[in-house]
């Protein structure tokens, strides 16, 4: 199969013309976040026909080029496990894709115990899937021959996968569920992150006094500032059981941060003195201006009353059931957190359910009246 690097607009520009009037494109992303500060889109791939593009999108921006392509209901863009893939695409992209076909939705409704592009490939296709670059620094230039062979071998049997499965989901009579899926799946749209108190991210904060936590705000900041410039992971500068154990040192010290296990000398020499005038900062702070643990806000999550926590379980048995009856997994079939929430709703008729975020037709129509039954009950 032929594959290309597209790095100039020039290049960008023949794709396009090649990708015209597709009615089927395969595609991955690969990102950065392992390694870098952001996981920012550094590669896009595209397979079609038997030819497949690498977009360096570090060196050329695809976003309107390839925007009336992907976004064309005439094109079907199969993709496996597309979650993380979609929202690169829209948030550095800022392309909404509307017709879909993901092949770990279409193997887990077939009813595939392992849902891994590798072992999907070795069980339809005989094709043995490396897995050595996963979590590969994907932002470096230039590529070696083996990062672009691994990412390209991600989308060049996707198409031939999507078919063997589509054949098995008309045998099934469920390519209906896989098309209400993906449908679902495109209509996903995700806002950006809002800031919150550092500290909430690491795990053991809330045992601190307030002075450690008034610490560990000021060390996070530290290392955000570093992992920023230096454009590297948080973990990478230093991970969390190491900013815990700066937070409680009584000591501002560099020898005393020097002896914590996994610190990096490195780090430590370039940006210590200025850490170090954070914490003095902040412990010449007057107490009253340390604050402690924060309170989490936002909706709290609804207790279920003894009759509701009755109906969640009947409703655990029926989509147990009707699970094993089709060789589903059972968080496939409906996951406990949707059942948990149909449990506290009054319905009355099946279109009722449709309303509740998360239920499908093809819900209702594998279990709809036994769901009815049990909240009626």
């Amino acid at each position: 199969m032929l594959v290309q690097l597209i790095e100039n607009q020039e290049d960008l520009e023949h794709l396009v013309q090649t990708l015209d009037g597709k009615g089927r494109l395969a595609i991955d992303l690969e990102a950065a976040g392992f390694h870098r500060y952001s996981d920012k889109v550094c590669l896009l791939q595209i397979t079609s026909d038997d030819q497949t593009f690498l977009i360096d999108t570090l060196s050329v921006d695809p976003s309107d080029s390839l925007r009336p392509i992907f976004q064309n209901p005439d094109t079907v863009l199969v993709l496996h496990g597309g979650v993380f893939d979609l929202r690169l695409l829209q948030r550095d992209l800022h392309i909404f894709p509307v017709q879909l076909f993901d092949t770990q939705i279409a193997a887990s409704l077939v009813g595939e115990p392992s849902l891994g592009l590798a072992a999907l490939l070795n069980k339809y296709l005989n094709i043995d899937l490396s897995k050595k670059y996963q979590r590969a620094d994907w932002a470096k230039r230039p590529l070696p021959k083996e990062m672009l062979a691994y990412a390209a071998a991600d989308t060049q049997h996707l198409n031939a996968l999507c078919d063997l499965l589509t054949e098995q989901l008309e045998i099934l009579h469920r390519s209906a569920w896989v098309s209400e899926e993906c449908l679902a799946l495109s209509k996903l749209r995700w806002e950006p992150e809002t800031k919150s108190d550092p500290v909430l991210k690491i795990k053991g904060s809330k045992h601190l006094s307030n002075r450690e936590l008034e610490r560990l705000r000021g060390i996070c900041e530290w290392r955000d500032t570093i992992a920023k410039d230096i454009d590297r992971a948080h973990f990478r500068v230093a991970g969390d059981p190491i900013l815990l154990e700066i937070a409680r040192l009584q000591s501002n010290q560099l020898s005393s941060i020097g002896r914590i296990k996994g610190i990096s000398n490195k780090i430590l020499m370039k940006f210590g003195k200025t850490l170090i005038k954070r914490l003095e900062r902040i412990d010449n702070l007057p107490a009253e201006q340390w604050m402690g643990y924060p309170t989490k806000k936002g909706p709290r999550r609804h207790r279920l009353s003894n009759k509701e926590e009755r109906i969640l379980e009947q409703l655990k048995v029926i989509r147990n059931k009707a699970a094993d009856k089709l060789k589903i997994a059972r968080g496939s079939m409906m996951s406990n957190s949707l059942l948990s929430h149909i449990a506290t709703i009054q319905v009355d008729h099946s279109a009722d359910l449709l309303q509740i975020d998360g239920v499908r037709n093809w819900h209702i129509e594998a279990l709809g009246n036994d769901i009815l039954d049990a909240l009626k009950g």
